[in-house]
């Protein structure tokens, strides 16, 4: 019986020697992936206790809620400022002043702005939002008046549909609508009023504490991967340290030509509705200039109230339009955006809509505008651990034609 049951042991630690030691699991980490696999059986079943005891996350919720959009707005700062700063610490001042000064010049050019270009546009905007139904309506009619006038009106007529009273079925909902939709808003305003200062409240201590943050990251913000580093083995420094630099490029890239090609959209399309004589021009190239920070949805919302507009001025008027912007939409994908932001981020443009659509079902509105450094960061991890796996694969593979080329 013993003889039996050592034989059966040989034979397990047999099996196993010889299932460890081929060619996939070794590949696959061996022994320690019998180690990663329970560590992830227990991580799921701590996941799942907690969370029947979710209230244990509310404070780690509500910490994220409190930071995200101050920590967002003092990291885009920093990427904008760091390449100033850079040129003031060649010129051998000392970094904390040379913050300062930075500091000093942004809070002139915000007050210069409110000063002299926000009463401006706030005016424009009103007049705008005022008259916005009025060129709606007059767009409607033009369109019944085109129906009326095409062979469109004979086949509505020979299936029965008086597109007429579709028409103002439709805007007689859409205004109820809108009615239904203020007199909610009022009602939810005026039952909610704590909440709704509580909010407002958190966002300003948000902004109030960007310029700390931003202080921060501006005078030690160098240091900072150095201490991530830190953090891990020695003989794995050098392949984070590269992640970390190609994600700091990616994220550098992305935030800093954006913004620059946003700017020159934003400036060309002025010009362009300057020339052409269009209503509400500067009011419609800052409205494309801060849309355009969303790659490809942008421009299509910023186009739609200058259509409307040019639509209901005048035919010529709306070829006009589409000219100017065909011009800018070229210039700016053919000069503007290679010169500026060149190839660093090499993301299909399919890629980037599916980004886009996916971060915004996500997360709303912030997830559209980081959706694209975010999946740039995704990209860059996922591109090194490939590698990882390729070099891998290649240690314990003999044969050179089934090696993987690594670049």
């Amino acid at each position: 019986m013993e003889k039996e049951r050592g034989t059966s042991k040989e034979e397990r630690e047999r099996f196993g020697s010889f299932f460890f030691s081929t060619k996939f699991i070794r590949f696959l980490g061996g022994k320690n992936l019998l180690f990663l696999l329970i560590s992830l059986l227990l991580l799921g079943c701590v996941i799942f206790i907690f969370d029947k005891i979710d209230w244990i996350f509310h404070p780690l919720q509500v910490l994220f809620e409190v930071v995200i959009l101050p920590g967002v707005l003092a990291v885009i700062a920093y990427y904008l400022l760091r390449p100033l700063l850079k040129i003031l610490v060649r010129w051998k001042v000392p970094r904390a002043w040379g913050i300062i000064i930075l500091f000093i010049l942004v809070i002139g050019l915000l007050t210069l702005l409110v000063l002299l270009v926000f009463p401006f546009l706030r005016d424009q905007f009103t007049k705008l939002v005022q008259e916005f139904p009025m060129y709606f309506m007059a767009l409607v009619e033009n369109i019944v008046t085109f129906l009326n006038s095409t062979r469109f009106n004979e086949l509505f007529e020979r299936v029965n549909i008086n597109y007429d009273q579709v028409l103002n079925d439709v805007m007689n909902d859409l205004g109820s609508t809108v009615r239904e939709t203020f007199s909610n808003l009022a009602s939810g305003v005026a039952t909610g009023i704590t909440g709704l200062v509580s909010t407002v409240t958190g966002i300003i201590l948000s902004l109030v504490t960007v310029p700390f943050i931003l202080f921060y990251l501006l005078y030690e913000g160098e240091k900072l991967p150095r201490f991530i580093l830190r953090l891990f083995p020695p003989r794995m420094r050098n392949e984070i340290g590269q992640v970390m630099r190609e994600m700091d490029k990616q994220v550098s890239s992305y935030i800093q030509g954006q913004i620059m090609v946003s700017i020159c959209i934003g400036i060309m399309m002025t010009i362009g509705f300057l020339i052409i004589d269009l209503d509400y021009a500067f009011l419609l190239g800052f409205l494309a200039m801060i849309t355009s920070v969303v790659p490809y949805l942008g421009p299509a919302i910023a186009i739609t109230p200058a259509v409307v507009i040019a639509i209901v001025t005048s035919p010529f008027m709306l070829i006009k339009l589409i000219i100017v912007w065909t011009i800018v939409q070229l210039v700016e994908g053919k000069f503007i955006t290679p010169k500026i932001m060149g190839r660093s981020l090499s993301i299909h443009p399919i890629t980037i809509i599916f980004a886009l659509l996916t971060a915004g079902s996500l997360f709303g509105v912030p997830g559209v505008i980081l959706g694209i450094p975010g999946y740039a960061l995704f990209k860059v991890l996922v591109t090194h651990l490939f590698k990882f796996m390729k070099r891998r694969y290649n240690k314990f593979e003999h044969e050179s034609e089934n090696k993987y080329e690594i670049d």
